[in-house]
């Protein structure tokens, strides 16, 4: 099997509109959470939100040509527009390109955009719909648009997995490039959900968190007062290249990507395996697809969502697969604490972090951990402040509603 390597990254988050700047956001323990205020949400139950503010979607894209995508598919250019330069890749011919693959998930497209030709249709009739109504919403023009915008033209899809989206669509585009499908792919997920019908639909779930009068301090990852997550929108993409050519090419390498692993509780609509079984088995397989003993790990980026059950059952699951590393040495950090919870992007903007985490050595923080819940006990959340330390090998987990779990392993480049 060929090694594949991280050269570039890109993001679009709530703490930043570059990878650099959300990282270093992150390091400093910010929230970018606040008051939504993409639309007046006074009469909701979750009034918070961790957006993307001041972003401009002319800076990918030509001003006439924006009303042809929606923001989750903007965002994702901005993000692999970042990873692409970042990475200084720059393929010449056309054999090149058409082994290049696009692969970007996301969880409910264009939703904006939903809502506001149902409401032309409403009032002004069927006629009035937007021509653009059908490619600004389709779950794969993020990954048609990005392929089109670079010239990418190998394999070009969207997985769609809920919260695991973005992880299993990194996961896919390595095993094309381990297998020698592809040379070359960006890889990640986008999401635009904080419109009324997204954080009305999490909120009529009892979802989400309602600390309304404190935003900072919502996302609580196994804390004892978390409340449910809080909702987020953002891109994130990774440069993925064979790592021979990227070496020949003189390419920074950031990280290596060298596990994936993925598996289904088929246990319940919402809710986790008891003792997170199903994350268990994901990050099982992709430890066992790295070919590293779990001994050697020394960071776990963790879904961590601040939900009440999620946050348990997934330390359960880390206990389970660690063993004795779990509490001796392995550090554990939620990074939603302050982005909140991106969704169909979480795993993508997660595999950037735990990328710069290896290549800056500064672990980024669990915020608002102020009162851990009794099940935390023991372990090492990084509570607060980042840390400087080197991580060799590092896990990132993402877990979605319908059951479905992705983790992938990241080593320090060698």
């Amino acid at each position: 099997m060929r090694r594949v390597v991280i050269t570039g990254v890109g993001a679009v988050s709530p703490n930043g509109q570059s990878a650099e700047e959300s990282f270093r956001s992150l390091l400093r323990g910010e929230s970018g959470i606040d008051r939504i205020t993409l639309f007046d949400p006074e009469s909701f139950a979750s009034q918070i939100a961790g957006e993307v503010k001041g972003f401009d979607p002319e800076t990918v894209v030509e001003k006439k040509r924006v009303r042809e995508g929606s923001r989750f598919i903007h965002l994702a250019m901005k993000a692999a527009d970042e990873a692409v330069k970042n990475s200084g890749f720059a393929p010449a011919t056309e054999e090149e390109l058409n082994r290049v693959g696009t692969y970007i998930g996301v969880g409910f497209c264009g939703i904006e955009v939903f809502e506001q030709n149902h409401r032309v249709y409403l009032e002004r009739g069927p006629r009035r719909i937007s021509p653009y109504f059908i490619p600004a919403t389709i779950s794969n023009l993020a990954a048609g648009q990005v392929s089109m915008q670079h010239g990418f033209r190998g394999p070009s899809y969207c997985v769609t997995s809920a919260c695991s989206s973005g992880g299993h669509s990194i996961g896919e585009a390595f095993v094309a490039i381990q297998r020698g499908v592809i040379d070359a792919a960006v890889a990640g997920g986008t999401e635009a959900a904080v419109t009324p019908m997204g954080v009305g639909g999490f909120a009529a779930m009892r979802a989400l968190s309602k600390r309304n009068d404190a935003p900072k301090s919502a996302s609580r990852p196994f804390d004892r007062g978390r409340d449910g997550f809080v909702i987020a929108e953002g891109a994130a993409i990774v440069m993925l290249e064979e790592r021979e050519s990227a070496i020949h090419r003189g390419a920074t390498i950031l990280a290596e990507i060298v596990g994936y692993g993925a598996s289904s509780d088929a246990y319940h609509l919402t809710q986790p395996s008891p003792g997170g079984e199903g994350g268990a088995r994901a990050m099982k397989a992709a430890i066992q697809d790295a070919k590293i003993d779990p001994s050697e790990f020394d960071y776990v980026n963790a879904h961590g969502t601040s939900t009440p059950t999620g946050d348990i059952q997934e330390l359960m699951a880390i206990a389970s697969v660690f063993g004795s590393r779990a509490k001796n040495g392995l550090m554990v950090s939620s990074t939603k604490s302050m982005t909140g919870h991106l969704l169909g992007a979480a795993g993508a903007l997660e595999a950037v972090i735990t990328t710069l985490t290896i290549a800056r050595g500064m672990v980024a923080p669990t915020i608002n951990l102020e009162d851990p819940a009794e099940e935390a006990e023991g372990f090492d959340l990084v509570p607060n402040e980042a840390r400087e330390a080197r991580v060799r090998v590092a896990i990132s987990n993402s877990f979605g509603f319908g059951g479905t779990n992705v983790s992938l392993v990241f080593k320090e480049h060698s």
